[in-house]
């Protein structure tokens, strides 16, 4: 008995060995696991995903009943309207109102929903993502331009940003219904489809039409207008804006403000932030408004608010100058219908939504040229925007504009862009241009169209804009898959290469001398 006693305690140590060793087995693979995601590309990530929502999406299409003819939709048209879909865009081979079915306009639908909200979701915690790669110093700064985001800030950004979506996409499809309801005689259930499907597409910027005839009404093209604007800023300016605006904590518009304390501390609080700041844009100041919040807006909100005002008054006004007297276009049209038609089609749709108010095979080849480099710009970053984006724009300029005043620094509103956001920006901006001259080249190889129709179709494909000049149903397949793959570039592409080019920048340990080759 004694021997079977002592045994025991050794059958315990044993086991209790194999199961710390067991444990600690389980602790090295998963920490192996972990650092593999680590050093896996996030990049890569967000290319697949994307990849195999498209590939869901034209496998949903495909479905008995998506089809409004009956049977089953062609391979081809549906892989071309999911990518389309998922990347909101808009760009359509069928009429998406008589070859689709109700239930395949709701897929198609849906993938505008969830392939919008993605994006902007990836946009706007792929900061949080440099927040945590860049060094302390560039985190600092990359926090104070954005409203101090963190990773701990990941489940705040996703409900702020579904609760702007909601709330934008309801009070556009309540307008656009009581419009439909009562001013086209449709019925309240086909005009809340209606209300509801165009809230959706423009606020994502996709530029799905399910209407018959885009009636430039002020009362239809104005809330659709206003969607895709709020949608082309991007959820960091909108949320920013509303917080500046109005007091309330960043990233919890919802809640409400502690209370304040008296009106003479707040007064001399803004004062205070206000003479700190140095902040001057003119006579703008938020102290001068009454805002809740005196601190200026981050320079990223600043250049884009700037920058969408100019390009949305310049196109309009190069738009209303080229078709004004276009009997194809504006010019049967009154003044007043000529500047809601002008004001849209000039410097709100081509930028990022695709909604057609004109045909664009009857406009002007120079307003076919402005339309495209409009598309090439795009809007906001991390909006459902494609293009070189808003901000990319504007560093150039201000780069060109310091090299020809021969300073060392790009400067603007009291801060300095760094050498390295300087290149990025070039470099998106040198790799999207080739890509629109690969691209049409290739396009004009595949089709008989001629150099202006397939640069447009191209700018509109690779921007993710949904223009076209009726071209696109009548491209042959070879020509549909690779405007597919320009869609899909243009969804992923900006945003991968600018997301690695910042994370790869490394500080060489050496300089090689300097060499002067000759330019201009």
């Amino acid at each position: 008995m004694r021997r079977a006693s002592a045994r025991i305690p050794e059958a315990n140590r044993t086991a209790q060995g194999a199961a710390v060793a067991g444990s600690s087995q389980v602790a090295a693979r998963t920490q192996h696991r972990q650092a593999r995601i680590a050093r896996s590309s996030p990049t890569r990530t967000v290319v697949l995903s994307f990849a195999v929502l498209c590939l869901v999406g034209t496998a949903l299409l495909m479905l008995p009943g998506m089809h409004a003819g009956g049977g089953l939709a062609s391979p081809s048209t549906a892989l071309f309207t999911a990518v389309s879909a998922v990347t909101v865009t808009g760009l359509t081979v069928v009429e998406t109102e008589t070859y689709w079915s109700p239930l395949g306009q709701v897929a198609i639908l849906l993938l505008v929903q969830v392939g919008g909200f993605g994006i902007q979701a990836l946009g706007t915690l792929w900061i949080l993502m440099l927040n945590r790669k860049l060094g302390a110093a560039s985190r600092l700064a990359t926090q104070a331009e954005t409203g101090a985001l963190t990773p701990g800030d990941v489940r705040r950004v996703l409900r702020a940003l579904a609760i702007i979506t909601l709330v934008v996409e309801s009070l556009v499809a309540v307008a656009l219904t009581l419009r439909f309801a009562i001013g086209y005689d449709h019925s309240w259930a086909r005009a809340a489809w209606f209300g509801i499907f165009h809230s959706i597409t423009a606020f994502n910027n996709a530029g799905f039409d399910i209407l018959v005839a885009f009636d430039p009404d002020p009362l239809i093209l104005g809330p659709i207008g206003l969607a895709v604007v709020i949608g082309g800023l991007g959820f960091l300016v909108v949320v920013e804006v509303f917080t500046r605006t109005t007091g309330a904590r960043p990233l919890r518009p919802w809640r409400l403000p502690p209370p304040p304390s008296t009106l003479e501390a707040i007064t001399a609080r803004g004062r205070e932030l206000g003479r700190r700041s140095r902040y001057r844009l003119g006579g703008f100041h938020p102290e001068r408004f009454g805002f809740g919040n005196p601190i200026p807006m981050s320079l990223h909100t600043r250049l884009m608010l700037a920058g969408t005002a100019v390009l949305i008054t310049a196109g309009s006004a190069l738009f209303l100058l080229f078709e004004w007297t276009n009997a194809g276009t504006l010019g049967p049209m009154p003044i007043w219908e000529k500047l809601n038609v002008g004001i849209f089609s000039g410097g709100i749709s081509p930028r990022t939504a695709g909604f057609s108010a004109v045909d664009y095979t009857q406009v002007l080849p120079e307003t076919r040229l402005l339309t495209d480099v409009l598309m090439f710009i795009g809007a906001g970053s991390g909006s459902t925007s494609g293009g070189i984006k808003v901000t990319t724009l504007v560093i150039l300029v201000l780069a060109a504009v310091a090299e020809i005043r021969g300073q060392p620094d790009v400067t603007v509103l009291d801060r300095r862009i760094p050498d390295a956001t300087v290149r990025v920006a070039i470099a998106v901006t040198m790799v999207s241009a080739l890509v629109v001259v690969a691209g049409t080249m290739a396009l004009e190889t595949l089709t008989n169209l001629g150099l202006d129709y397939a640069l447009f179709e191209t700018v509109s494909a690779l921007a993710t804009v949904g223009l076209s000049a009726n071209v696109t149903p009548t491209l042959p397949e070879p020509a549909q898959l690779l405007v597919v793959l320009l869609m899909f570039l243009g969804r992923v592409g900006p945003l991968t290469l600018a997301s690695s080019l910042t994370l790869r920048a490394t500080v060489p340990h050496y300089r090689l001398p300097e060499g002067r080759p000759m330019i201009g």
